[in-house]
Formats: C-alpha cells, sequence, structure tokens
C-alpha cells in the first residue's frame, strides 16, 4: 500500500493536472459538454497508455541504448526539478513548449487529447524517467500489482479533473490554480533532489 501512495503522489506532483486546467480550458472553450467528456476521457487513456508502456517497457529501452539507471535517475531528477521550479515560477506552460501556433493548429484539427493534453502537457520526460527508475527498486509482483494500480488511479482522476475543469477554473480562479500548482511545485522539486541524491549514493557505494 506504501508504493501505491508514493507513486500516486509522485506521479500527480509531477503531472501536475490541476495546471492543465487554463490550457485545457482554452483549448476547448468552443467545444460541447459532451465534447469536453469525450477528450477528457480520451486524454485520460492516453496518458495511462504512455505511463504504462514507460512503466513496463522502459527498461528495454536503456538497455538499448546502453544508459544506466543511475544516470536515468540523475537525467530525470533534473528534468522534475526544472518542472517544480517551473511550477513555483508560474512558467509550468511555457516550458511545455505550447506555442500561439501550435495552439491554433490542434484547435482546428481536434486532436488535442493526445498532443498537447497528454503529452507534453501531462505525460512528459519527468514521469517516464520517474517510472522507469521506479520500476528498477519495485518489481516485484506486488509492488508491480500497486504501481499499476497508482498509474490507473491517477490517470481516473485526470479524467476527473479535466472533465471538471470549465468548473473548477471558475470556482478556483487563476490565483487559486497557481496557488495550488505552487505547492504541488514544491513537492515536485523535492522528488527530483531525492532522485539525484539517491542517484549520488549509488555513485558513492560502487567507488
Amino acid at each position: 500500500m506504501d508504493t501505491f501512495i508514493y507513486l500516486f503522489a509522485a506521479l500527480f506532483s509531477v503531472l501536475n493536472p490541476l495546471g492543465t486546467i487554463p490550457i485545457f480550458v482554452g483549448l476547448t472553450s468552443d467545444s460541447t459538454k459532451q465534447e469536453r467528456a469525450i477528450i477528457s476521457l480520451k486524454t485520460s487513456i492516453n496518458v495511462l497508455i504512455i505511463l504504462v508502456i514507460s512503466f513496463f517497457l522502459g527498461k528495454y529501452v536503456l538497455t538499448f541504448f546502453g544508459i544506466t539507471i543511475t544516470a536515468l535517475r540523475i537525467a530525470g531528477g533534473l528534468i522534475i526539478t526544472s518542472s517544480g521550479f517551473s511550477l513555483l515560477n508560474g512558467q509550468f506552460s511555457k516550458n511545455k513548449g505550447i506555442s500561439k501556433k501550435v495552439r491554433k493548429q490542434v484547435e482546428a484539427q481536434h486532436h488535442i487529447a493526445l498532443t498537447p493534453l497528454a503529452m507534453p502537457m501531462l505525460a512528459g520526460p519527468g514521469s517516464i524517467s520517474l517510472l522507469i527508475a521506479f520500476y528498477q527498486d519495485h518489481n516485484t509482483t506486488s509492488e508491480i500489482i500497486f504501481s499499476t494500480l497508482a498509474i490507473v488511479a491517477v490517470a481516473f482522476v485526470i479524467y476527473l479533473i479535466l472533465r471538471s475543469g470549465h468548473y473548477l477554473a471558475k470556482i478556483l480562479g487563476g490565483s487559486g490554480i497557481v496557488a495550488i500548482s505552487r505547492v504541488i511545485g514544491f513537492l515536485t522539486i523535492a522528488i527530483g533532489i531525492q532522485y539525484i541524491i539517491s542517484a549520488i549514493l549509488t555513485i558513492i557505494s560502487e567507488i
């Protein structure tokens, strides 16, 4: 159960679905309530698929490219920490690479459930590297089961948040979303630093 709670909290902090609300509201402003529900569902399913593939097949990608788990922890820690600082500075969406030109294109094509919402807004390099590293240390049968349940739970929460995106935007307002995102940003920084510390300790122990 500890595995479930830790991974759920870590993924929620890194994915930060609350920070995606302003983008979701902007991209679906002309959509009907039913269309928003469909986009929310498709987005959460896409995120689930990306995270599950990263969790179970990520280690094989590392092996293919000859990347050590220690190197991944450091790289992932840096990315996660950078995302956390972006949240604290209120520049999270800017660092996601969603330009005005891209927004207009996806609005016209109606493919926003995959890009930019599922990737890179939600499931980005930070969450992918987190899952790959997490699998290396938690690969017993029970840990895999609870980890998978945590990924499914996060995807379900993402669906609920996006499904209520326009309502939450009205209730919380811009300042409320920013405040929550900054708290999540602080936790995200802590997670990233912890990954870097773990990698450094591993290197020291191998010397």
